[in-house]
């Protein structure tokens, strides 16, 4: 299993988000988390990414037990095992296309070159090899999200986190990102996990799970 997690607690002051959440994706698995707004999606995939911490319950990634790490260990995991997407591309705006995609991995202590190398491949698997050099006010909404995808990937992850990764774009440009996820499922193995309102991706995806009030439920009942 890539992800093994049991009994997720989490609360904000009075307000219990997650109600002992428990939850396991195997390898090269794409698996869809859907519900209301509120239901607590988000929250258990900051988790689920050591973003954030659960007030009970245990979490292993990849065999790791993440949850017994802390400080400099925890964040060399995040940037070495765990890829995230997020609705807005979140790239640094003074950088090339080529250059957010090397930023992981040269704060992993890659070498320049490797990291070029690594950042190119992807970029070019992204359809997106004439488009390197140029800063993401040069790019549509799709080009930055694909290059926010292949940062995220950079590291070779071994699972990467997507939250409402189509949720800014039109409806074309969205079925080309929902594709892509499996096309990088099929191509490399890549284990995914989405958080998403969209019922077109959540149909795509091996398994969708259905949360309501910080609990998973039955088909969405």
């Amino acid at each position: 299993m890539i992800i093994q997690a049991k009994g997720i607690e989490k609360s904000f002051g009075n307000l219990k988000v997650l109600k002992g959440i428990d939850i396991e994706v195997r390898k090269s698995e794409v698996v869809s988390i859907m519900g209301a707004s509120g239901a607590g999606k988000s929250t258990l995939l900051q988790i689920l990414g050591t973003l954030s911490t659960p007030d009970a319950g245990s979490l292993a990634i990849d065999g790791t037990d993440v949850l017994s790490l802390g400080g400099n260990a925890l964040s060399s995991f995040r940037n070495r095992r765990i890829g995230f997407v997020f609705q807005a591309h979140h790239l640094l705006p003074e950088f090339s296309a080529l250059e957010n995609v090397m930023i992981p991995a040269l704060i992993g202590h890659r070498s320049t070159r490797d990291a070029r190398s690594a950042a190119e491949k992807l970029l070019e698997t992204m359809g997106l090899r004439e488009r390197m050099g140029h800063k993401p006010s040069e790019l549509s909404g799709g080009e930055a999200q694909r290059v926010a995808i292949a940062r995220a990937l950079v590291n070779n992850p071994a699972v990467l986190f997507a939250d409402e990764p189509s949720g800014n774009l039109d409806s074309v440009t969205k079925k080309d990102i929902h594709q892509l996820f499996f096309d990088l499922r099929d191509r490399t193995g890549q284990t995914i996990v989405i958080v998403t309102h969209d019922p077109s991706l959540a149909e795509m995806c091996d398994r969708t799970l259905f949360m309501r009030d910080g609990l998973f439920v039955e088909n969405g009942l």
